[in-house]
């Protein structure tokens, strides 16, 4: 069984487009959007644990230029 969580983004102005596309290449991000409301990106990732999730996804999300706040959702399946 895989982890899978949403990363809700906020960009500089002007910047969703271009985090979203280099967020979208990220090995293990299945879904990246951009969004309007409070958040520019939405990801959706998994990985099979939440230890290679954060190394994996989170820690190359969060270099990614231009990020100015990130939210990470766990997915609960029932």
């Amino acid at each position: 069984m895989s982890v899978q969580v949403y990363i809700l983004i906020q960009t500089e102005v002007g910047k969703a487009s271009s985090v979203a596309k280099a967020v979208g290449a990220i090995p293990g991000v299945t879904m990246a959007e951009g969004v309007t409301g409070p958040y520019d990106v939405i990801l959706r990732a998994e990985s099979p644990s939440m230890e290679e999730l954060g190394r994996g996804v989170l820690a190359k999300v969060q270099a990614v230029a231009g990020i100015t706040r990130t939210l990470t959702c766990p997915v609960t399946t029932y």
